[in-house]
């Protein structure tokens, strides 16, 4: 039996993001109609829209929808902004963070990660979005600052490359925890030249690798 996405996508959005707090009403209609299949395997299509993160190969995850969620709300995007991710992997996150307007700068390690996503953002017509492969714990200082930066790894601490690329009054988004896969979200703003740090929930994500990572 054949399914519809969209319905899907419908369900997802009312039973998993909104039914949990999420009510921003730009970002609910992003999730509304963003194809979240067509950034996993085709075989697993049909769990695309469940509760749950999916694996995209190489380690690595699609993070859960309403994770998805709750920090693109935390980083409070605006149209025109400029928002660097760390940590690409599908390309999921950064097509959310496109479709609210933002010019999204995302950074991945993973070669082969890097160029399908890379490839299936310019499919889908997503040219607002620049892909580069390098270590994502040193941010993008040719590009920097950035009024919005989001972490979709767990570290040890926020590494300090991306403290100093964050703009004044800029927010930053990321799991943070002492032990791997067990982390405390965590946003940071930069207001003042001072950090005011408020942790938010507990996470499970892959691990930050890199200079400043683990």
């Amino acid at each position: 039996m054949r399914v519809d996405p969209r319905r899907l996508r419908e369900r997802m959005v009312d039973e998993q993001i909104a039914a949990r707090g999420i009510t921003d009403p730009r970002l609910l209609a992003v999730m509304r109609e963003l194809p979240r299949h067509l950034f996993v395997e085709e075989a697993m299509a049909k769990q695309a829209y469940m509760d749950n993160p999916l694996p995209i190969g190489e380690g690595q995850t699609i993070s859960q929808p309403y994770i998805v969620a709750l920090m693109t709300e935390l980083l409070q995007v605006e149209p025109g902004m400029k928002v660097l991710e760390i940590g690409t992997g599908s390309g999921y996150q950064a097509a959310v963070l496109a479709k609210l307007g933002a010019d999204v700068h995302t950074v991945e390690r993973i070669p082969k990660l890097c160029e399908l996503a890379r490839d299936r953002l310019r499919s889908m017509g997503l040219f607002n979005v620049h892909v580069k492969l390098d270590d994502g714990t040193l941010g993008w200082p040719s590009i920097a600052p950035f009024d919005r930066i989001l972490v979709t790894a767990g570290g040890p601490e926020v590494p300090q490359p991306l403290i100093d690329q964050l703009a004044e009054g800029g927010r930053l988004v990321m799991p943070v925890g002492p032990a791997r896969r067990l982390q405390s979200l965590v946003l940071i703003e930069k207001k003042g030249g001072q950090l005011e740090r408020k942790d938010i929930c507990g996470v499970q994500f892959v691990d930050l690798v890199g200079a400043h990572g683990w």
